[in-house]
């Protein structure tokens, strides 16, 4: 793996958190809790499984009774969320994973404790929804594992959102990626992250390969002065 956490360090920064964007807003609890009750009401599970893919896989915030390696048919892992705060801002927004439609995805799925399945959702929609209205939205998704199909909730893209950044060529994300930083650190540090503890479960997902690749070059050659080779 080209990218280390020497690298990271060097482009590692704190910036301010600008807000939501003009037209965001926060979510309220109540509004918190009205996504909850149309997931739940969508499909209210016996055992609730969640498809991780992303920073759910190296900073879960819950701890599972299971879990397993799973694939999301029909869909992929890509950098297709434009934020302007967290690990960017206005000047330099950054871009997050999201589930995209098309292809497929090796991930991870767990299943939480059965005790109030309506908190545990609460916790997971203000980790993972950007911004009100939304763009990474809660969908009930089927996944593959050796032990049979099941159904997981994962947060996937919708294309009409407006942080919707669309497919981008991996030159593009990785000049992003190893520039922007927000109030929780850099996007540098986030796909470090991802990347080894992917690789730590098994999973090869060649994009992020090349992408980690790349942003690990454009470190290097930023801090010598020069343009990425």
């Amino acid at each position: 793996m080209a990218l280390t956490a020497d690298l990271v360090a060097r482009v590692e920064r704190i910036e301010p958190d600008p807000g939501p964007e003009p037209g965001t807003a926060e979510h309220s609890d109540a509004e918190f809790d009205g996504l909850v009750e149309q997931v739940l009401s969508q499909y209210r599970p016996e055992a609730l499984w969640v498809f991780a893919y992303g920073s759910l896989i190296w900073n879960p915030e819950f701890v599972p009774v299971e879990q397993r390696p799973a694939t999301a048919p029909g869909w992929h892992r890509s950098f297709c969320l434009k934020l302007t705060r967290w690990r960017g801002t206005r000047e330099l927004p950054a871009l997050m994973l999201a589930l995209d439609r098309g292809g497929s995805c090796n991930g991870i799925v767990y299943r939480l404790p059965v005790e109030d399945h309506f908190g545990q959702l609460g916790q997971l929609m203000r980790r993972e929804i950007d911004a009100n209205p939304p763009t990474n939205v809660p969908r009930w998704i089927k996944v593959r594992t050796r032990e049979g199909p099941l159904r997981a909730l994962a947060f996937v893209a919708a294309p009409d959102g407006r942080a919707y950044a669309g497919r981008l060529p991996p030159e593009q994300v990785a000049d992003t990626l190893a520039r922007a930083a927000g109030h929780w650190g850099s996007s540098a540090q986030y796909l470090f992250r991802t990347v080894s503890k992917l690789e730590e479960s098994g999973i090869h997902d060649r994009n992020l390969w090349r992408v980690q690749d790349l942003v690990a070059r454009q470190i290097i050659a930023s801090a010598a002065g020069a343009e990425p080779a």
